[in-house]
């Protein structure tokens, strides 16, 4: 049974466009795989703890020797990683906050990229372990970044995109809807695109 993780990580509860397109893409991939399950994780209502001291200390921490409150610590990020490891397809809702990510999908990210299990360290450096996945990531920005004077400051689809290739998922689509705070005209043009690159990727 095929599986997709639909991630979600607008501060937005409605009138989100990032939400809207992740929204289509899984009814999409729904009616595509009639018998396929989809894992929501809703990083704005449901927010992840950032990293502490504790948590990193349970992570570099060998399981059979992580004390009581150790495992009661990385449970909670072991069921992300499970989840991220369980799923075929990802389709990640990243909206642009001061030209990166929202931090609760960087929070996200703490508790997935774990040593042994998401990637491994190797004399020729770090190997990722979650492959044979692709992820869509559907990104949404107020302004132009795609190229001109602002490219310079896009540090969103980048840096998503580098990240999952780090942990092995290097087959990664980019759907841009850029300039959606430029007018309603501008708006129907990006998310007319956007669809578009959907149905294709689908």
């Amino acid at each position: 049974m095929s599986t997709l993780l639909h991630i979600d990580s607008s501060a937005r509860a409605s009138g989100s466009i990032s939400r809207q397109l992740t929204a289509s893409f899984a009814q999409q991939w729904q009616a595509k795989n009639p018998d396929g399950r989809i894992v929501h994780r809703d990083l704005a209502s449901d927010a992840l703890p950032h990293i502490t001291e504790a948590l990193l200390g349970a992570y570099f921490t060998p399981a059979e020797n992580r004390n009581a409150q150790q495992a009661e610590l990385i449970k909670q990020s072991d069921q992300l990683v499970d989840e991220l490891l369980a799923a075929d397809t990802l389709v990640i809702g990243v909206p642009m906050y001061n030209f990166a990510p929202p931090s609760t999908l960087k929070a996200w990210i703490d508790h997935v990229f774990r040593a042994g299990r998401t990637f491994r360290y190797t004399e020729n450096g770090p190997v990722g372990l979650a492959t044979g996945k692709k992820a869509i990531v559907i990104l949404s920005r107020g302004g132009m970044y795609s190229e001109g004077p602002m490219e310079a400051l896009d540090f969103q689809g980048k840096y998503i995109k580098s990240a999952l290739a780090f942990i092995g998922i290097t087959d990664v689509e980019l759907v841009i809807a850029e300039g959606v705070s430029m007018g309603d005209e501008s708006v129907k043009k990006a998310l007319a695109s956007a669809q578009e690159k959907i149905a294709a990727t689908v």
